[in-house]
């Protein structure tokens, strides 16, 4: 059974019946003070799907908590997370004395939850793998960038695909390596969360149709600052491609102001740039959970 909640009901729907899962919908309640009140379904079968995918998470996180908690006691022996969009982490050490490091604390709340966590594209810097982030032997990790790529590869001839920072290089080289593409990576300088500098790569850009790529978008500083730098280097035109449309803010204004055309996304985070469905890759890792599962009764 696939549990969710009202808020993600379409991707929900999407994941069901890729799937082939009965949904059922949680109840919620927000009392005045901010509590929340959760009703699952009365009984539960031994392997639940809980889909939540985590931006604005801390409410969320305490969501998971409440449903994990309360599904294994209405039957549920073997609970997975479908999180698309994984908060927390990018704090993978202090850099400062006394610094919470959340990407440790959260992985293994997480963990302690879940007997399974499947992701898309998490920010991971100083960590190879998922399950170093998130200890748990079913953790598994699937990728926008292939997707993304296909679609990109039916609007634009002959795109150059850029990567906004170093950080950007994987995701950047997996949708390039897909179909061919031409690629390369700016180096960004950050002073802060709104202060960031752009120093795009030694190719020629004049009369390419360029595509930047990155893994989430938040403030959307670093593409628009790369946008402007492109078109000034004779871009014929930028758009982007992301797998997380977080977009806070005026963050998509910020991007169209300056003079980035296209905006794709993924649908790990609802948004009206959405043309990627997850839900047969999630559909197909689930698939593969249960093979394993089965395998090692």
């Amino acid at each position: 059974m696939l549990l969710y909640f009202d808020d993600e009901l379409n991707g929900a729907s999407r994941l069901a019946q890729a799937a082939q899962l009965p949904a059922r919908l949680i109840e919620r309640h927000r009392f005045p003070d901010g509590e929340i009140k959760l009703r699952l379904p009365e009984v539960l079968p031994a392997k639940v799907v809980m889909l939540r995918t985590l931006n604005d998470p801390n409410t969320k996180l305490v969501e998971l908590l409440l449903v994990a908690q309360t599904a294994r006691t209405l039957g549920a022996t073997h609970l997975t997370l479908v999180a698309p969009y994984l908060a927390y982490m990018r704090q993978d050490m202090a850099f400062r004395p006394g610094e919470a490091i959340s990407q440790r604390i959260v992985g293994k709340y997480l963990a302690d939850l879940f007997d399974a966590v499947i992701t898309v594209d998490p920010h991971l810097h100083r960590v190879t793998t998922l399950q170093e982030a998130v200890p748990l032997a079913q953790a598994r990790v699937l990728s926008g960038a292939p997707l993304l790529s296909d679609w990109i590869t039916a609007q634009r001839q002959r795109p150059l695909l850029i990567g906004p920072d170093e950080e950007s290089a994987q995701w950047v080289a997996l949708a390039a390596a897909r179909h061919g593409f031409d690629h390369a990576v700016c180096r960004k300088v950050r002073h802060g969360d709104r202060d960031v500098a752009v120093a795009l790569p030694d190719v020629v850009m004049a009369g390419r149709q360029v595509v930047l790529l990155d893994d989430v978008v938040s403030t959307g500083h670093s593409v628009a600052g790369a946008a402007q730098l492109l078109l000034a280097a004779g871009a014929a035109s930028v758009d982007v491609a992301v797998t997380h449309a977080l977009f806070s803010g005026d963050a998509l204004q910020l991007m169209q102001a300056a003079g980035i055309g296209e905006v794709w996304s993924t649908d790990c985070i609802e948004h009206p740039s959405n043309v990627v469905s997850m839900a047969s890759a999630l559909a197909a890792a689930l698939a593969q959970l249960q093979t394993v599962s089965d395998d090692q009764k």
